[in-house]
C-alpha cells in the first residue's frame, strides 16, 4: 500500500493512512457492550424487512430504551434475552461449535449472540393446532431481533481497501415451511438509497416450497443445506410440537453452520456512510426458532492471510482469508511449496511447506470488491533425533554412566527416561551428553530435540542402561542335617531366596577353611553323602556385573551308627472297591518302626523291633487310592528310613437292579440291571429260578401260582475281578392284575409315610389323582412308585378323609380305573 502525501514526511504520511484504515469505534464489541450500535426486536406476522413489528433501540440513549452500555436486550414483549454479548468462551448446545471463535490463530475476543430458542407457536397452541400437516392456522408470526451500526468510511482514495470483516456461525430449526418463510439469519450492507447485494447475504433451510403460506410439510433439500455447511444436531428441539396427534414432540430437525468468516471492501463508500445490519428471525408462523452468533475483526487496513509465518518443511499448514460473497480466489506459494487443496473456489488452502523461504500471495475478487494481501514466509527444517550411545550394565546403587547423544539436528529440549518403555520422566538437561548416577532400576535414555517453535520435535533412538539388582546369597535349607552310617542318600540341601546365579558350591571341615567343589557345581539342590567326618556347606551365588555374595551355611553332622535298612514289597498295587492289599516289610536294620494312615490298616504290628530281621504283614483296605508310610528309626540315628507303598483303589461299581415290586402270576416281568462303569458287562443273577437268561443284564422273570416272593441278587464284573452287587424282591399275587390302595396312611408317623397306590399286573398309570373335601384337586401323578405326602402348596394338610381316583392299564392292554376314600391322620 502506498501514501500520496509521502512528501510532506514519513510520520505525516503514517499518520494519513493510519486515520484512513482506523476501525469504527466499538465495531467489535470491545467494550463488552453494544454501544455505538443500534438494536432491534420485532415480530414478523406481516412478514420480514419493512413489514416487520420493530422495537428500536437507538444508539444515543442508555438502557433500558437505548443501547449505550447496554450487553442484553429482551426478546420481543419477552423477559428472554434475544440480544446479548457473549464475553466468556463457552460450547453452543446443538453444534458444539466454540461461542467466541478462533479462526486459523486469529483469535475473536467477543461475539453477539442474535436470537434465542423462544418461538411463539406455545402461546397460540390452545387455537393453532388443527392436528395435522400444513394446516396450522391463527398466526402470531415469529420473533425477529437485529444491530446496525452506521459506518462513516473514511474519505481518502478509492484504491486503498477499506475492509469489514466478521465471522459468523447459526442454529436453524427447520419448520418445514415454504423457503421464504423459514427461520434465518443474514447479514445487509446499505447505503442511504440501496442495499449493496454482493455483501448481503441470507442463510436459511432451502425446502420444496410446495405448501400454502404459513402452512407446514415442505421437503427440506437436504444437499443443499448440508453443501451449504449446515449440520444436522443430534440434539432435539427444546420446543414441543403439537402437529402430531395432539401429543407434544420434541424432533429432531435442528440445523447448524459452524463459524465462517466474511470480508467486504467500503473504500468505493469512501467519504460516506454505509449501514452493516445483521439480523436474526425465527419463522414467519412463529413456531420455529434461529440464532446466530457474529463476531468482527478491528482491522479494516485491507485482507488478512490468516496462518502461521514461520513454518516447519515438510508438515501440513492451513492459511485462510475471510470469504467475500459468490467471489474467486488465487493463492501463490513459494516454488517447492505443495498445495493439496483447491485453489480457485475457496478462501482456505491446506499446503505441505517446501524448504524454500518466499511469500504467500491470495487474491479474491467478486462484483463489489477486489481484495490481495501478502505475507512472507520463513522455513525452518525438522529437528533430527539421532542416537543415545552409552548402553550399559551396572550393579544397583553406586554407579555412574555416561549417555552421549549423536547424529542429532536442532537443539536439545530435554532428555527423558523410563523404567517400563510406557511412561517417560523428563530431566532437565540440554546438553549433548548426560550422567545417569546411582541408578537402582534398568532405564532407557532418550532425547527430545527440535528446531524452533512450529516444528514438531522429534525423538531419539534410545541407550538403556540394564541395572542388576546386588548379590544376595541366600539360605541354604535344612542349616543342619545328619548322615548316618551307610545311608545311600545323603541330606538334601536346597538354596532359596538368592539373587543371582550359582557359581559354585564350597565346603569345610572346620568352618574357617572353604574349598570350591570340583568340577563346578551350579545346582540350588545338593545331596549331602559318603562322608567320612562332618561338613559344612555354603554357595558363592552372583548376579551380573555385582560382587558375589555368599549364602548361610548349611552343616551336616556324620554320626557314627547305622542308618536303618529294610525291604518292602510291593511299592504300588491295585485293588478293587473293598478289598484287601498285602503289605509286606522285612526290617533288618532298625529298633522301631510306625505307620501313618492306620485307620485301614490291620495286623501292622505294634512298631517293637526285639530282633532283626523283623517281618511285617500288614493288610490294607482303604475305599480310595492311599499311601502308606512305614517310618523305620535305629537308636542313635536322628535319620528315619521312609519306605511308601501306593495302593491305587479302583472305582466302586454301583449297580441298580431296579425297585421292589410286585407282579401277578404268569405275568411276565423284565428285569432289568445297570452298572455306573462300562467295563462291569459281566452279569449273574442267583438265583436263576424262573429266569430266561441268569447272565444277561435283562432277563424276563415269569412266575407260577406256586410262587410267593422270590429275592434276586445281581452281580456285575470285570475282566480283572471287580464286581458289585443289588438285589430286587418280587411279591407274587394270586389274584389277577389290579390297582391297591390303603384306607389310610400317617405323613407325620414311622413308616406308612406316603399314601400311594400298588398296583400289580399294571404296565402303566394313567393317573393316581386325591381331592379334599372341596372337591380340590391335592396330588396327581402318572408315575408308579409315586405318592402324595400330606403337602398341598406348601402346607401340611388337615387330618380327615380324601377322595382317591386312579386308572391304569395291565401287561395285557386291559383298562383298570378305581376310586375310594380314605384318612389322612396326624
Amino acid at each position: 500500500m502506498k501514501c500520496w502525501l509521502c512528501g510532506f514526511s514519513l510520520l505525516m504520511c503514517a499518520t494519513a493512512f493510519s486515520q484512513l484504515q482506523t476501525c469504527p469505534a466499538n465495531i467489535n464489541f470491545s467494550t463488552g457492550d453494544l454501544t455505538h450500535w443500534q438494536a432491534y426486536t420485532g415480530n414478523n406476522r406481516d412478514g420480514n424487512g419493512p413489514n416487520a413489528i420493530k422495537k428500536y433501540y437507538d444508539s444515543l440513549s442508555s438502557s433500558p430504551n437505548g443501547t449505550l452500555g447496554a450487553s442484553v436486550i429482551l426478546e420481543y414483549n419477552l423477559t428472554q434475552f434475544g440480544i446479548q454479548i457473549v464475553r466468556q468462551q463457552g460450547r453452543d448446545p446443538f453444534g458444539g461449535f466454540q461461542t467466541i471463535p478462533t479462526i486459523n490463530g486469529y483469535q475473536y475476543n467477543y461475539s453477539i449472540l442474535l436470537g434465542s430458542t423462544a418461538v411463539s407457536r406455545g402461546i397460540a397452541s390452545q387455537n393453532t393446532n388443527t392436528g395435522g400437516v400444513g394446516t396450522q392456522t391463527g398466526n402470531l408470526g415469529g420473533y425477529i431481533r437485529g444491530i446496525s451500526y452506521k459506518i462513516s468510511v473514511p474519505a481518502g482514495s478509492k484504491s486503498e481497501p477499506y475492509t469489514m470483516t466478521y465471522a459468523y456461525a447459526m442454529v436453524l430449526e427447520n419448520g418445514t415451511h415454504n423457503s421464504d418463510q423459514q427461520p434465518l439469519f443474514s447479514a445487509k450492507l446499505s447505503t442511504h438509497d440501496s442495499v449493496i447485494t454482493c455483501a448481503s447475504p441470507s442463510y436459511y433451510l432451502p425446502t420444496s416450497s410446495n405448501v400454502s403460506p404459513g402452512a407446514r410439510g415442505a421437503t427440506l433439500d437436504t444437499t443443499a443445506a448440508r453443501k451449504n455447511g449446515f449440520i444436522l444436531s443430534s440434539v432435539p428441539t427444546p420446543n414441543g410440537d403439537p402437529v402430531q396427534n395432539g401429543a407434544p414432540v420434541h424432533l429432531r430437525d435442528v440445523w447448524t453452520k459452524g463459524w465462517t468468516e466474511v470480508t467486504f471492501d467500503l473504500s468505493p463508500y469512501r467519504g460516506q456512510q454505509v449501514t452493516l445490519t445483521f439480523e436474526a428471525d425465527n419463522c414467519i408462523p412463529g413456531g420455529h426458532f434461529a440464532y446466530a452468533y457474529v463476531a468482527l475483526r478491528n482491522s479494516c487496513a485491507g485482507l488478512d492471510i490468516s496462518g502461521n509465518p514461520e513454518v516447519c518443511v515438510g508438515s501440513d499448514i492451513v492459511y485462510s482469508i475471510p470469504a467475500l460473497a459468490g467471489a474467486s480466489y488465487q493463492w501463490i506459494v513459494p516454488q517447492s511449496w505443495q498445495i493439496t487443496s483447491q485453489t480457485d473456489t475457496s478462501n482456505i488452502i491446506h499446503v505441505i511447506a517446501g524448504a524454500q523461504p518466499g511469500f504467500i500471495i491470495a487474491k479474491e475478487q467478486n462484483s463489489c470488491a477486489k481484495l490481495q494481501d501478502t505475507i512472507s514466509v520463513k522455513t525452518l527444517l525438522p529437528g533430527k533425533g539421532g542416537n543415545v550411545a552409552g548402553d550399559a550394565t551396572v550393579c544397583a546403587g553406586d554407579n555412574n554412566s555416561t549417555l552421549i547423544l549423536k547424529n542429532s539436528f536442532g537443539n536439545i529440549l530435554k532428555w527423558l527416561s523410563s523404567t517400563d518403555s510406557v511412561h517417560w520422566q523428563d530431566i532437565s538437561n540440554t546438553a549433548a551428553s548426560y550422567d545417569a548416577v546411582n541408578l537402582d532400576k534398568t532405564t532407557t535414555f532418550r532425547a527430545l530435540v527440535g528446531n524452533g517453535n512450529v516444528c514438531v520435535p522429534d525423538t531419539s533412538s534410545g541407550a538403556t542402561i540394564i541395572v542388576d539388582p546386588h548379590s544376595v546369597g541366600g539360605k541354604l535349607d535344612p542349616a543342619k542335617s545328619f548322615l548316618c552310617d551307610g545311608e545311600d542318600i545323603g541330606s538334601i540341601i536346597k538354596l532359596a531366596g538368592q539373587t543371582g546365579d550359582v557359581v559354585n558350591w564350597q565346603s569345610s571341615v572346620d568352618n574357617i577353611n572353604w574349598s570350591d567343589f570340583s568340577p563346578q557345581f551350579t545346582n540350588t539342590v545338593y545331596a549331602a553323602n559318603g562322608l567320612s567326618v562332618s561338613t559344612s556347606y555354603r554357595t558363592i551365588v552372583k548376579n551380573g556385573v555385582c560382587p558375589a555374595d555368599t549364602s548361610s551355611v548349611a552343616s551336616v553332622q556324620k554320626i557314627d551308627v547305622p542308618f536303618p535298612q529294610a525291604i518292602t514289597e510291593p511299592d504300588d498295587t491295585t485293588i478293587c472297591y473293598g478289598a484287601t492289599a498285602q503289605l509286606n516289610a522285612v526290617i533288618k536294620i532298625g529298633t522301631s518302626y510306625t505307620w501313618d494312615n492306620t485307620s485301614t490298616l490291620t495286623n501292622q504290628g505294634n512298631g517293637n523291633i526285639t530282633s532283626t530281621p523283623n517281618y511285617i504283614n500288614a493288610k490294607a483296605t482303604p475305599l480310595s487310592t492311599t499311601d502308606y508310610v512305614l517310618s523305620v528309626a535305629n537308636a542313635g540315628c536322628p535319620n528315619l528310613l521312609l519306605d511308601t507303598f501306593h495302593v491305587n483303589v479302583l472305582p466302586e461299581i454301583i449297580v441298580d437292579a431296579g425297585n421292589d415290586t410286585s407282579v401277578v402270576a404268569n405275568q411276565p416281568l423284565q428285569l432289568n440291571a445297570t452298572a455306573n462303569q462300562e467295563g462291569a458287562n459281566w452279569f449273574t443273577w442267583t438265583p436263576s429260578t424262573n429266569l430266561s437268561d441268569p447272565n444277561i443284564p435283562n432277563p424276563i422273570a415269569i412266575f407260577s401260582i406256586n410262587d410267593d416272593v422270590i429275592k434276586y441278587t445281581v452281580r456285575a464284573s470285570t475282566e480283572i475281578g471287580c464286581y458289585g452287587e443289588k438285589s430286587i424282591t418280587v411279591k407274587v399275587f394270586k389274584t389277577g392284575p389290579d390297582i391297591f390302595v390303603p384306607n389310610a396312611f400317617t405323613p407325620d408317623g414311622i413308616s406308612n409315610r406316603v399314601f400311594r397306590p400298588i398296583p400289580v399286573g399294571v404296565g402303566s398309570l394313567q393317573y393316581f389323582r386325591i381331592y379334599n373335601r372341596s372337591g380340590q384337586l391335592v396330588y396327581s401323578t402318572s408315575q408308579i412308585g409315586q405318592g402324595w405326602d400330606g403337602i398341598y402348596g406348601g402346607k401340611p394338610q388337615d387330618t380327615g378323609g380324601y377322595v382317591w381316583m386312579v386308572a391304569g392299564t395291565d401287561y395285557l392292554g386291559n383298562k383298570i380305573f378305581k376310586k375310594g376314600v380314605f384318612v389322612l391322620i396326624r
